[in-house]
């Protein structure tokens, strides 16, 4: 499936701020503040990171907001060009960075917002993980809950039927599950899921350092989460090329690519970044009813001939807990 997964989202008229000028540190700047930041992660006891798109544009996925993003242009009335699909993008220098600092016990819990799946295809844990916005690899079952984290991308988007059905086996004599599986791609009105949610809220509190890599922190809930670990008195850290709209809360901000900064930051800690070698064959679960199915990909469809479920306007909906379509433009 082609990278602009945008493509199958319901039309919606507010974005954000889009193409704010890019912001770059000197050599000697960024030399002084990887050092200030290294000696922050050193003295942190429970770290977590907040990723968004732009740790995925060395891999080929373009980000949203940026000089050449996807909602950028859009507004200029340009179309982006893509040169890989989901399938074919690897994990980049900071996917496998984050990999490693899990791994060695500094990174505690990882927020994302993405949902190129490349935090899974590196490795990382997913009881360490909240992909609030979803997954395109991962559809769940209606009726049991059980996810499955398929090889290839699951062909829907916005909480849609994806065609399968749960293959939960018999128990004690009760008929297998066959509830309907459905993608777990958020679209602009949807709900985050409540179960990543709360987690990233509850690590969040608990951190003692946040660090943002990649976002712009525009889209609420998950732009605000940093800001819980500043209320409990951690620290924020910010890295990204663009402003964003809690720079003024930041204790350090970084203006550099984070593939750049993450390098900088493991030699300075003297940890190794390991080479991604391929998808991994086995998942550790997210809990007992998450594991790694494989499914053939053939007829999966391209993002842009999603067909979008239509709204009636004039229909009231009762309000659900926080929505992705939340949208706060002002950076300082």
């Amino acid at each position: 499936m082609s990278v602009n997964y945008a493509a199958g989202l319901s039309p919606y008229p507010d974005k954000g701020r889009c193409g704010l000028p890019e912001l770059f540190d000197s050599p000697e700047e960024l030399n002084q503040k990887v050092d200030e930041l290294a000696d922050m992660v050193r003295k942190a006891s429970n770290v977590v990171i907040h990723t968004g798109a732009g740790i995925s544009t060395s891999c080929g996925i373009p980000d949203f907001r940026g000089p050449n993003g996807v909602w950028t242009l859009e507004e200029k009335g340009l179309n982006p060009k893509f040169d890989t699909t989901f399938e074919t993008a690897h994990p980049s220098t900071t996917h496998m960075a984050l990999l490693q600092l899990q791994r060695v016990g500094i990174l505690k819990f990882l927020i994302s917002q993405n949902v190129d799946g490349l935090h899974v295809r590196s490795g990382f844990p997913r009881d360490h993980l909240a992909e609030l916005h979803g997954n395109m690899f991962v559809e769940e079952c209606t009726k049991c809950g059980k996810q499955y984290v398929r090889d290839c991308v699951v062909g829907t988007m916005g909480l849609k039927p994806t065609g399968r059905f749960c293959d939960v086996p018999k128990v004690r004599g009760l008929r297998a599950c066959r509830g309907k599986l459905v993608d777990t791609i958020l679209d602009w009105e949807d709900s985050l899921p409540d179960k990543d949610l709360n987690l990233a809220d509850e690590a969040s509190r608990k951190a003692d350092l946040a660090i943002t890599l990649g976002t712009s922190l525009q889209i609420k809930p998950s732009g605000n989460l940093p800001l819980l670990t500043k209320r409990k008195g951690g620290k924020l850290v910010i890295i990204n090329l663009q402003p964003t709209k809690h720079d003024r809360y930041a204790d350090l901000r970084i203006h550099g690519y984070v593939d750049e900064v993450m390098t900088q930051l493991m030699h300075r800690l003297n940890i190794e970044i390991p080479v991604w070698t391929g998808p991994p064959t086995k998942l550790e679960p997210k809990d007992e009813v998450n594991n790694h199915h494989p499914i053939d990909c053939n007829g999966i469809s391209d993002s842009s001939h999603i067909k979008k479920e239509e709204r009636n306007p004039c229909i009231d909906e009762k309000p659900h807990l926080p929505k992705r379509a939340k949208v706060e433009t002002a950076c300082t």
